[in-house]
């Protein structure tokens, strides 16, 4: 799989599982820190969110995401792979929306470049949220 891509719906525990797999194969990354964001049940006056559905402009959605990674593998020597997933449509309370994993020979960069890339993820994706109730 690629290493970053938009997808329609949730991102489900099966993809999780390819994805986590996908960056096992470097036997030189000592670390793989993992970020999964969830659609919260938030309550709006009065209102429980049931949903999120999100949209985006693609074309630079996914040119957005291939700069993230070119600046965290820049910014911290150490990253050796770096995956980001976002979903598109709607996705339910409790249900997978963000998946981020970095590898990296040791662990310190592997979290830091993790929290990095999911601040310039949310700062600079063109996604934009909806949310259900």
């Amino acid at each position: 799989m690629k290493n970053s891509c938009l997808i329609k719906g949730p991102i489900t525990p099966v993809l999780i599982s390819e994805l986590m797999a996908s960056g096992n194969d470097d036997a030189g990354a000592g670390a793989v820190s993992i970020f999964i964001g969830r659609v919260r049940d938030d309550e709006t006056d009065g209102k429980r969110v049931t949903a999120i559905e999100y949209s985006a402009y693609e074309e630079m959605a996914v040119k957005e995401v291939e700069e993230v990674i070119t600046t965290v593998r820049s910014a911290f020597s150490d990253v050796r792979s770096v995956f980001i997933v976002h979903s598109l449509g709607v996705v339910m309370a409790g249900e997978a929306s963000l998946f981020i994993m970095v590898t990296s020979g040791h662990r310190d960069h592997a979290t830091r470049a993790c929290r990095h890339t999911l601040e310039m993820v949310k700062e600079r994706l063109p996604v934009w949220k909806k949310e259900l109730y």
